[in-house]
C-alpha cells in the first residue's frame, strides 16, 4: 500500500507527553463517511502504552486495506508521540510490545 499523508486527512489531533490521539477521515481512501482514529494512553512512570486503533466502520480488522490503514496510521502516531532525538525514544516495534492501559 502507498505511504499515506495523514496531514491532509486529519479532523483532529491531541498529543501531550501523556499520549492522546488523532482522528482521519478515510474519503479520500475510497471509504466515504468512514473515520479512523489512533490513540495512546499514558502508563505511568514516563511511559506511553501502545498505540491503538479503532474505526467507525463495523469489522474494519477484518477487511485487508483498513487494516493497513490502521497500521500506517499508528506508525505516524508513533512518530508524533515519540520524536526522534528525544530521551524517551523507543522503537515503533518496542511500543508495541507495551500494554494498552495501566488499569
Amino acid at each position: 500500500m502507498k505511504k499515506i499523508d495523514f496531514e491532509q486527512i486529519t479532523l483532529r489531533k491531541e498529543i501531550s507527553s501523556r499520549g492522546g490521539g488523532i482522528e482521519v477521515s478515510l474519503d479520500t481512501l475510497g471509504f466515504r463517511g468512514v473515520r479512523m482514529t489512533a490513540y495512546q494512553n499514558y502508563l505511568g512512570g514516563g511511559m506511553l502504552g501502545r498505540v491503538c486503533n479503532d474505526c467507525s466502520r463495523k469489522g474494519w480488522q477484518n477487511n485487508g486495506k483498513l487494516s493497513a490503514i490502521a497500521e500506517q496510521l499508528r506508525m505516524y502516531f508513533h512518530f508524533l508521540t515519540n520524536p526522534k532525538g528525544t530521551w524517551e525514544s523507543t522503537t515503533y516495534e518496542q511500543n508495541q510490545s507495551m500494554a494498552v492501559s495501566a488499569y
